[in-house]
């Protein structure tokens, strides 16, 4: 199936309805987040790369006419106007790693009416979706406050591509690894694992599992040891590791039970038995406020695993995005529903010192002291530079992240920037208003 029909029904009808109308002028869409999620304090800007790679591709063929038709139930020829429509217009967009605010938008897409309409619904998905998970394991690192995290989401994901996208999410924050080995290749991530509970249960005893898999694997090792009585499984685990002269590199897990406790007592029986150097992995169900108790209260844990909340940003799975048409054919416009009100005209964010952001327009001149967070990626359908590197996402990100104000990076009850807006585009705002009223009757009071 092509990438082409993933997409709202309704796009189609729409798209269809200008190309017959020629409605082909350039129509500037503005994507952005209305309303951080409860308990955020910034969001990480994801999805950019593969939004790209789909655009470049964009292209209806005469399959994807075909589906279309029968999706409408209409005779194929309904839609010919259609086929062969490719994306050939301009992307500005927030470069991946940056942090973004609410209102801020994370891309702008100027093309034909008909060419911007119809990839709405997929570039709202994927940047949706990177950007709730990002944000998430951003909040992890924040939690983790240097102390090395891997990403363990893939089996609980939604779905495998889905999984695949969060490995890569987790990198770009500055995660130290995936369990995900296909993303670790694809993206040159270093894959780590331990064991799972069944392995030790398929032995009889713990023993013989643990001397089992340092035979297989003799390289620096990690044994799972809650699966049966943790402390006997410490104790055990360090026998092992004391008889095979295996300990720096190695570790121990744990994936269940009060892990601060557990870990407190591993620790001590790992290091009166000349075992400082192994370290202790700690998983199962933790986020960024699993991870922050367990920090907070001095846990002597070295790694942790995160997966199953993280890569479904679980606590916040989805994000209030909207993807906008500001201007058509030189005319800016405006939605005026209640409580979904947006502002006119193509955008800039002009960021300062802190996060004190600025949402203006995009010809304006940047204030003093700030720089343009929007750039143009896009132009006439092909990008306008090659593909970016995790690295570079993640450079972005670890800057962004130290500018980030302290009441923005607290895990419980953040306290998120508001950008401001600038005067051009406030009185934009109101001059568009007013003439959307004045054509519509909007505003007027009805005589009682």
């Amino acid at each position: 199936m092509s990438q082409v029909t993933t997409t709202d029904l309704y796009e189609v009808t729409m798209a269809l309805s200008y190309l017959r109308e020629d409605m082909r002028a350039p129509a500037t869409f503005s994507l952005f987040v209305r309303d951080l999620p409860p308990g955020r304090g910034f969001l990480v800007a994801a999805g950019l790369e593969p939004a790209l790679d789909y655009l470049a591709r964009f292209r209806v063929g005469r399959s994807d006419v075909q589906e279309f038709a029968e999706a409408l139930r209409r005779p194929v020829e309904d839609l010919e106007p259609l086929h062969g429509l490719s994306f050939d217009g301009q992307v500005r967009a927030v470069p991946e790693g940056r942090l973004v605010l609410a209102g801020e938008p994370l891309l702008e897409v100027t093309a034909p009416l008909p060419q911007a309409q119809l990839v709405e619904t997929y570039l709202l998905s994927l940047l949706c979706h990177q950007s709730a998970v990002a944000s998430k394991a951003a909040r992890c690192v924040l939690a983790g406050a240097g102390r090395p995290l891997v990403d363990f989401s893939l089996r609980r994901a939604h779905g495998p591509e889905a999984g695949i996208q969060a490995a890569r999410l987790c990198a770009l924050v500055g995660f130290a690894g995936t369990s995900n080995v296909a993303a670790a290749r694809r993206y040159g991530i270093p894959a780590a694992g331990t064991m799972a509970h069944s392995y030790i249960e398929a032995f009889s005893s713990e023993e013989r599992a643990f001397r089992a898999f340092a035979r297989t694997h003799p390289g620096p090792v990690a044994f799972l040891v809650d699966t049966y009585d943790t402390d006997r499984g410490v104790a055990t685990a360090a026998r092992v590791l004391k008889d095979l002269g295996l300990g720096p590199g190695c570790g121990i897990r744990l994936d269940s039970g009060d892990l601060g406790a557990l870990a407190r007592r591993a620790r001590t029986a790992l290091d009166a038995a000349g075992l400082g150097d192994v370290r202790i992995i700690a998983s199962g169900g933790l986020d960024e406020y699993g991870v922050d108790r367990l920090v907070r209260e001095g846990a002597p844990i070295d790694a942790y695993a995160v997966g199953s909340k993280v890569g479904t940003a679980a606590d916040a799975p989805y994000l209030d995005a909207a993807y906008k048409l500001v201007e058509y054919d030189g005319r800016p416009v405006m939605k005026l529903s209640s409580a979904k009100v947006t502002s006119p005209g193509p955008k800039q964010v002009f960021r300062g010192p802190g996060l004190r952001d600025v949402i203006g327009l995009a010809n304006e001149e940047p204030p003093e002291g700030t720089e343009p967070l929007l750039r143009t990626v896009m132009r006439g359908g092909l990008r306008t530079e090659p593909p970016e590197t995790l690295d570079a996402a993640r450079a972005r990100f670890e800057a962004d992240l130290a500018a980030l104000p302290d009441e923005a990076r607290r895990i419980e009850v953040p306290v998120p920037p508001v950008p401001e807006v600038s005067t051009r585009l406030s009185v934009l705002t109101t001059v568009v208003r007013h003439r959307v009223e004045g054509r519509t009757g909007a505003g007027r009071t009805v005589p009682g």
